[in-house]
């Protein structure tokens, strides 16, 4: 008896890796991709698992619908976010959106990629996460999607080159960090970020840098991208000495790739050009952090 009730949650635990990872890359929100695999598993729990012969494929099918309904409603919402929206950072060190070890994978889930797959409709997404992020083939995906195989070989080429063409417009660049040449490098900004000496931290800034902050309207942060030198450094140093002084800061791999946590109220992630800091993106909506922290506290 206790085999029979166990079995099933049991088959959806197996793959509930897979089925956060595919929510949470087509969503860009840990929150609710842990909502959509929730709802996976009641209707797994109410179907008749007699007839399911892939257990897998049902609950990926399952899944990618789901996150189609739900991202008609979550374009609609961050439409009147307020400031820029970025995704919800998540700790990938431990496995928690599957196995990153290689450049592609990594770039599957980093938050430069995820903003420009918002740019893509619903279906291009869904055939691009599935293709892309998981290796399913066309035949596959057009069993989970209900399309025929052709048409989903022309969407896959539709959002692989508006992905690319989006790409090579934004600089969006695959991850090609070095760790131990990042750290240095993060070392150098944020010991000029802390000094208070504007002049300190322009000379690690490079010339059109961008610096982008998600509050959320729910924290104090910038409405809007700060754009260049002069007034990244300025902004940042504004923010270090108000909102982080004395916060502890350590580094963690994020969404694929090193990022620096000031406690738990922010996350920042650096990129660099030519040794140079060339973007900053910062998450401090406490909304956006608490899957995060939720992993901090399990580590």
């Amino acid at each position: 008896m206790i085999t029979h009730v166990t079995a099933p949650a049991a088959d959806f635990e197996q793959h509930r890796p897979r089925m956060f990872g595919i929510a949470y890359r087509m969503l860009g929100s840990a929150a609710e991709a842990e909502d959509i695999v929730q709802d996976a598993y009641l209707r797994w729990d109410g179907a008749d698992r007699s007839g399911i012969e892939n257990p897998g494929a049902w609950l990926a099918k399952v899944v990618t619908n789901l996150c189609l309904n739900s991202l008609t409603s979550a374009r609609a919402r961050r439409e009147s976010y307020v400031g820029p929206w970025l995704p919800e950072p998540v700790l990938t060190g431990d496995g928690a959106l599957g196995p990153l070890e290689t450049a592609e994978q990594r770039d599957s889930v980093s938050l430069a990629l995820l903003l420009l797959l918002e740019r893509l409709t619903p279906v291009e997404r869904a055939v691009y996460v599935l293709r892309e992020a998981f290796a399913y083939s066309h035949r596959e995906i057009s069993g989970l999607l209900d399309l025929t195989e052709a048409n989903c070989r022309q969407i896959y080429r539709r959002a692989a080159g508006r992905v690319e063409a989006d790409r090579a417009d934004t600089q969006a660049k695959r991850f090609s960090a070095d760790p131990e040449r990042w750290q240095g490098l993060v070392e150098s900004f944020l010991t000029a970020a802390r000094s208070g000496d504007l002049a300190q931290l322009e000379g690690v800034l490079a010339a059109d840098v961008r610096y982008v902050s998600d509050g959320g309207g729910v924290v104090s942060a910038a409405r809007r991208p700060i754009l260049g030198r002069d007034a990244v450094a300025r902004f940042a140093l504004g923010a270090m000495a108000k909102y982080v002084a004395g916060v502890p800061v350590s580094v963690a791999e994020v969404n694929g790739t090193p990022a620096l946590l000031f406690g738990e109220v922010a996350v920042l992630l650096v990129e660099f050009e030519n040794g140079l800091v060339s973007g900053i993106s910062t998450v401090v909506n406490p909304e956006k952090l608490e899957f995060l922290r939720r992993q901090l506290s399990h580590s």
